[in-house]
């Protein structure tokens, strides 16, 4: 299928326009480009925080967002949702929209993580926020109106890659239990050598000199499987997955190669690639009908 008409007016628009200098500059632009992308669809009024104490006394906001249709007398599946931005970027605020979108589709209550960033805070330190909210959330139910037993993760890029390595933490230590994982356009690897990098380098939102930038910032010259699902030696024992990859993606392979290894471990897994989408289109809705497929095909 052709590139979204929508997208490619959109992509030949910023061409050739300036970037952002620093990384300050760059979190401000992204909040504001990726938020006039979004639409306006309303948010429900009951959005509620709550704090997680991480083991070294930083307090992480958990952000809860509750379906348009739900009973909250009945305790209620979830998903533990991780924002992208490539560890770096991004913020709750950008995602309620989302976020808010998620919990319709899905019918579960969204519990977004407000992570720490890189290169403030590298690996492993954004996945052990996430990994110790889940951790919370599971012993938390009660308070937060959720089913522990029906408790999913979710995240989209960078947060794709937090909610897949922290399937594998749970796993590897023991964890709660996990029903099932969305990964959204994942990040897996640092290599960036599939043919989508190749194809979708350059022009297609998302480039290769980005994600060099992004890993650069939350892996340093380091290499490990925890960082790198792809990477992991066994992927045994994981819980169910979707997986949603776009078809103008420098992430598309490795999303899609990643639904084989599951596969190939015993994992059930429904991978479908979103026909005419590029990367970070989970903000796309108020840009092109399309993008709205996301949640459609988000459902688990």
């Amino acid at each position: 299928m052709p590139l979204d008409k929508h997208i490619a007016d959109f992509l030949a628009a910023l061409s050739g326009a300036p970037l952002p200098m620093s990384l300050a500059e760059l979190r401000a632009a992204t909040e504001v480009d990726l938020l006039r992308l979004q639409g306006e669809d309303e948010l429900r009024d009951d959005m509620q925080d709550y704090v997680v104490i991480a083991d070294d006394g930083y307090a992480i906001t958990l952000r809860a967002y509750t379906p348009a249709a739900s009973n909250a007398d009945i305790a209620q599946p979830a998903m533990l949702f991780a924002h992208g931005g490539g560890w770096c970027l991004g913020s709750l605020s950008l995602y309620d929209r989302p976020c808010q979108a998620l919990a319709n589709a899905t019918g579960r209550k969204i519990l977004s993580v407000d992570y720490r960033l890189a290169p403030e805070f590298p690996f492993p330190r954004p996945l052990e926020d996430v990994y110790q909210a889940l951790c919370w959330a599971s012993e938390q139910a009660a308070l937060l109106g959720i089913d522990a037993t029906r408790l999913a993760v979710g995240g989209d890029s960078a947060g794709g890659n937090l909610a897949a390595a922290t399937t594998l933490l749970a796993r590897d230590r023991g964890g709660p239990h996990i029903e099932h994982q969305l990964l959204l356009y994942p990040a897996l690897t640092r290599e960036m050598s599939t043919e989508s990098y190749r194809e979708f380098a350059e022009g297609y939102y998302l480039t290769r000199d980005a994600m060099a930038f992004c890993w650069e910032n939350y892996l340093g010259e380091r290499r490990h499987p925890y960082a790198e699902p792809l990477h992991m030696a066994s992927l045994r024992g994981g819980p169910p997955a979707t997986i949603l990859s776009c078809e103008f993606d420098p992430l598309r392979d490795e999303a899609e190669e990643y639904a084989l290894r599951l596969e190939e471990a015993g994992v059930p897994v429904r991978c479908e690639r979103l026909p005419g989408m590029v990367h970070a289109c989970i903000h796309m809705s108020g840009l092109t009908p399309a993008a709205r497929r996301l949640f459609e095909r988000a459902r688990i």
